[in-house]
């Protein structure tokens, strides 16, 4: 891609960001507005854009016009994000299904991320990296036909809340800015102290309005529910410390071992795949046990997986590597459907683009976040690469500790959870 749009590194790192800047931005907006205008109808204009954005990608002529149909793909995926939910809210009335397609929706982003790397790879290496991005337009064309099948979603009738739109939209792209931008300049850079200074205020407009707004975007009495709330910090402190170590992982791989890109990342395919079929079983294991000991079990099984890292070191070998990253994988696929199944079940289902929307949304915060925290690690102890692995996995083991202890607490008693 630097080839042939002869681009320098910055304008490439910019090809990924410029799409998680805009789909972490404009998340909640688009979960208001699916809910307002119904799901089907906004995951279709959502996918009809994602398509036709892919299409531009494809045919970039330069690095700038690349970098604009990102910004272009990201503001569509953040519409079809929690709509898909919603989607399946709407979808299923009994529970136990409802668990089941959540856990489906959440093993399809298991295998994707197995098999992204390794057919991004193969596409790039056989015919070109336009590829990347024009295989999503007859992968897209097949949704568009399904998608024609759904019943028509229920609209809810409200005014439009513009300034907490606005005042969300500004805090999400500031807060995502400065921790994209503080990665690459340093987070005491100007642009970057403005950045945070820009979400900060954003952040405290937005939740003066809608404390005082009719029909707010998002209502803060559904975050003061404990089945909302818990859902919200746990997704959080999930896609950190997931995110952060599969990030440490890559660099671990590379770096410490010396293994090639391709080598490292088929390093990830057992964890994805094993991922990918435990989602499948986890609403059995969701509905005999409860989605609040699931999602304490995830947890703790998530905090020894990381804390399993800190025995290894250069020259730990390949087996014993993709056997000590099993749990970290395992841990998402309980947790994560059983979050999203109590997040929807907790609202009623004219509010769920709303709801999934800021589940997702502090997920994707969580997950940039988690990946400057964890790098900024590495740095700590000099000259010591190994050395800064095993911290980052230390303090994310602790991180979620912390917060499955707080979901044993919060989520004591489904009827004491919602007062």
């Amino acid at each position: 891609m630097g080839d042939s749009l002869d681009g320098g590194m910055s304008g490439l790192q910019w090809v990924v960001d410029s799409y998680t800047l805009f789909f972490a931005a404009l998340m909640l907006s688009a979960g208001a507005l699916s809910d307002r205008i119904g799901a089907r109808r906004a995951y279709g204009w959502g996918l009809a854009v994602f398509i036709l954005a892919s299409l531009a990608c494809g045919l970039a002529p330069t690095l700038g016009v690349l970098i604009g149909a990102r910004v272009v793909q990201g503001a569509a995926a953040a519409v079809m994000m929690p709509t898909s939910l919603a989607l399946i809210r709407q979808a299923y009335d009994d529970a136990a299904r409802r668990a089941r397609a959540v856990a489906v929706w959440a093993a399809g982003g298991a295998v994707a991320m197995a098999a992204g790397p390794v057919l991004g790879g193969l596409l790039t290496s056989v015919w070109d990296w336009r590829y990347v991005f024009l295989i999503n337009v007859p992968v897209g064309a097949v949704g568009v036909v399904l998608l024609a099948r759904v019943a028509r979603s229920p609209r809810r009738q409200a005014a439009f809340d513009l300034p907490g739109q606005c005042a969300a939209v500004l805090a999400l792209a500031g807060l995502t800015y400065a921790v994209i931008e503080g990665g690459h300049a340093g987070y005491g850079h100007p642009l970057v102290l403005t950045a945070t200074g820009v979400a900060l205020a954003a952040g405290a407009v937005f939740v003066a309005v809608e404390a005082r707004h009719r029909d707010p975007m998002v209502p803060l009495t559904m975050l003061r529910r404990r089945t909302v709330a818990v859902p919200v910090l746990v997704g959080f402190t999930v896609n950190a410390s997931f995110y952060g170590a599969i990030f440490v992982f890559g660099l671990y791989f590379q770096q410490a071992r010396g293994q090639s890109a391709l080598s490292a990342g088929l390093m990830f395919v057992p964890m994805a795949l094993a991922t990918a079929a435990l989602n499948l079983l986890s609403p059995r294991l969701t509905a005999r046990v409860g989605p609040r000991t699931s999602i304490v079990a995830g947890q703790f099984v998530l905090a020894a997986g990381l804390l399993g890292i800190t025995a290894t070191d250069a020259g730990t070998p390949t087996v014993a590597m993709i056997a000590l990253m099993l749990p970290v994988g395992f841990a998402g696929a309980t947790v994560v459907p059983a979050l999203t199944t109590l997040m929807l079940e907790s609202v009623e289902p004219a509010r769920a683009g709303t709801a999934a929307a800021v589940l997702n949304t502090s997920r994707q915060m969580g997950g940039a976040l988690g990946v400057a925290l964890f790098g900024a690690f590495l740095a700590v102890p000099a000259d010591d690469f190994v050395a800064g692995v095993h911290l980052s996995m230390e303090v994310g083991a602790v991180l979620i500790l912390a917060t499955a202890l707080a979901t044993w607490a919060l989520l004591e008693g489904r009827a004491g959870a919602e007062r």
